[in-house]
Formats: structure tokens, C-alpha cells, sequence
């Protein structure tokens, strides 16, 4: 379905630039921008894509992964086709990196969404498996829809949106899962064709604007995992973010076309935890790796677990109705209330 897009301006000779992420391509009539889901038609943008979504599932909000955002609840999950990003890893290539005659779709109306979303007994709803922002009017829509509803909204993404698009949705989201790739600009060029900066000044106005944020860092090997740059992101997190921003060290396997890169080292992941623990970060996990008890959330007054997980559940709970460590009392920085699974 065709829809006008929002965050463009029209150019001479029908050429338009799109302002909705940081790339703000310049389109010639015809053509898209780099997420190819954006099309110029005679001097006016396009999306491609609303109400096309590609993937549909109802998922523990853990998976996200969100540890500190309504913890022990689902979250009903779309995404659709395209991407701003060329990630030369990516794990969802098949939807993320194809053209829209390229991947199988079905419609869903924001309406129809949030409905599903309900009947699920969904506690948020979240765009993700690929980037949202390329999807940005089904997802202001749906927002505004799903916040009407009671529900709680979610962004996972590359943060690559810009400051007006941001703050435009930001009434209408809650939560701002937001992966840094690395912490170097030789990085985000070779193997995203993107760029650094926006990315941590988008985290930063999402804190400000008063959004849930948590961090993803993927750790791939020879790439972004020395000690140097997992320090460097750490105090950048606990400078800009605060040290209680949940960051998830996550593990690498070998995707797309980094297939001849290996799994990154169950010691690399060790370190980055006790790298990011000496900066004073307080809730730091690691993710993509089975049984590790950095997956749980431990009180950083008493140090006791408060919240034991398994496979992206919540196996055991002991925080207060207020969101306060049992055993001390303190206060742990969660946004929303424990759900617990049926």
C-alpha cells in the first residue's frame, strides 16, 4: 500500500530529500533512497511498505532483548521488508537486505495490529527484526493507536533516525532498544555503510525525551571486540546515558557474508562484562550464549540475583511491587511493572 511519507521536502526538478534517518537521501523522481522502501513519484515521497509486514510473532519482551521494561511479559513483534543499514552480518538479511518483490508479505492495518496485539494479551507491542524508522508511518500510526489502548511501544533499531522524526513519535514511545555496532567510525563505514555519530547522538535524545533505552553491543571478533573499544563504549554509555542503562554484550555466529568469521569467544564476552563493570556500569549482560549467569539481574547495593532468566523468560522474580530488591530494599530501575508468564 502506496502512502505519502512523512519528514521529506521537495526539491527542483521533482527531486525530493527524505529527512526521516540520518542518510536524508536526496531522490530523484523514481527512484528510492537507500532503505528502497522510500519512492520519489513525480516531486512527492512515498512509502512502499505500510501495512506490509513480513514477520509476525508474539515474543517474551526478553527476547529483544528488554530485561528492564515490564519484565515477564509478551510483546507482539512486527517487522517488515527493507533496511538504511547494509550490515554485512546481518541475521535478518533475508528481509532486512532484499527488494519487496523479493520476500513474502502479507497486510495488516495498524487497527488490525493492535487488535491481534490484545487478543495475544500483550502487554507492549514492538517494531523490530528489521529497522523501523524505513516503516515510520505504520509505526507512528500503530503507536498512537496501541498507546490509546493501554499498551506500552517499542523501537528496536539501529538509531540511525533523525532528531525531528524522533521527537515527532517520541509522545507515542516508550522504549528505545538501540544497538551500538562498535564504537569506531571505520566500522559503521565498512560494514554498515552508515556512520557513528548519529547513532549515539539519537540514544542520548531518546534518554532525554524520556524513553526506556537499552544498548546492544555485538561483539564479532577482529572487528569490535578489543579491550580498548569495549572500555570506550562503556564509559561512553555511563557518561551520556547513566551507569544503570542495561547494556547486552551479545555473541556473533557467522552470518550473511561474514560466514568466515567465527563465534566470538566465550572469554571475549567475559571480558567485555568485566570491562564494562569496572566503568561503573550496573546492569551489564550477556546474550546469545546459554546458562550464563550474566543473563540474570543482580542487585548492585546487596548483590543478590533479583531476577534469575532462562531461555528469554523470567524463571524467578524477586523484585517489590514497586520494582525494589527484596532482600535491601533498594530501588532498581525498571519501567513498567513484573508480568510473569502463564
Amino acid at each position: 500500500m502506496l502512502k505519502e511519507a512523512m519528514f521529506y521536502e521537495q526539491l527542483e526538478d521533482k527531486k525530493v530529500r527524505c529527512n526521516l534517518c540520518n542518510h536524508r537521501c536526496h531522490i530523484a523522481e523514481g527512484k528510492t533512497g537507500i532503505c528502497r522502501v522510500r519512492q520519489n513519484k513525480e516531486g512527492k515521497l512515498y512509502s512502499l511498505i505500510y501495512n506490509t509486514i513480513s514477520s509476525e510473532a508474539v515474543d517474551p519482551i526478553e527476547k529483544k532483548p528488554l530485561f528492564h521494561f515490564y519484565p515477564g511479559t509478551y510483546s507482539y513483534s512486527l517487522g517488515t521488508i527493507g533496511c538504511n543499514f547494509r550490515c554485512k552480518y546481518c541475521q535478518n538479511w533475508t528481509i532486512s537486505q532484499v527488494n519487496l518483490d523479493e520476500a513474502q508479505s502479507v497486510e495488516i492495518t495498524p487497527e488490525q495490529a493492535i487488535d491481534r496485539a490484545l487478543a495475544a494479551g500483550c502487554k507492549s507491542i514492538a517494531w523490530t527484526y528489521n529497522e523501523p524508522t524505513i516503516w515510520y508511518e505504520y509505526t507512528y500510526d500503530s503507536a498512537k493507536l496501541a498507546k490509546e489502548a493501554g499498551m506500552a511501544t517499542v523501537y528496536v533499531t539501529n538509531g540511525y533516525i533523525t532528531p525531528e522524526a524522533l521527537k515527532h513519535i517520541s509522545p507515542y514511545l516508550d522504549a528505545f532498544r538501540v544497538d551500538i555496532k562498535a564504537f569506531t567510525e571505520k566500522f559503521y563505514h565498512e560494514l554498515t555503510s552508515a556512520h557513528l555519530q548519529p547513532v549515539l547522538d539519537s540514544a542520548k535524545l531518546a534518554r532525554e525525551l524520556g524513553m526506556h533505552v537499552e544498548v546492544v553491543y555485538l561483539v564479532i571478533p577482529t572487528f569490535n571486540d578489543s579491550s580498548d573499544e569495549l572500555r570506550d563504549v562503556s564509559r561512553w554509555v555511563v557518561e551520556n546515558l547513566g551507569k544503570e542503562t542495561p547494556v547486552h554484550f551479545t555473541r556473533f555466529h557467522p552470518n550473511y557474508k561474514l560466514q568466515n568469521v567465527p563465534p566470538t569467544p566465550l572469554e571475549t564476552l567475559d571480558m567485555a562484562h568485566e570491562i564494562a563493570t569496572e566503568e561503573g556500569l550496573e546492569y551489564v549482560y550477556l546474550g546469545n550464549v546459554l546458562s550464563s549467569k550474566y543473563e540474570n539481574t543482580f542487585c548492585p547495593s546487596c548483590g543478590n540475583m533479583i531476577i534469575g532468566r532462562g531461555v528469554f523468560d523470567v524463571e524467578e522474580n524477586h523484585l517489590t511491587e514497586d520494582n525494589k530488591c527484596e532482600y535491601c530494599g533498594a530501588s532498581i530501575p525498571i519501567s513498567g511493572k513484573y508480568g510473569g508468564y502463564l
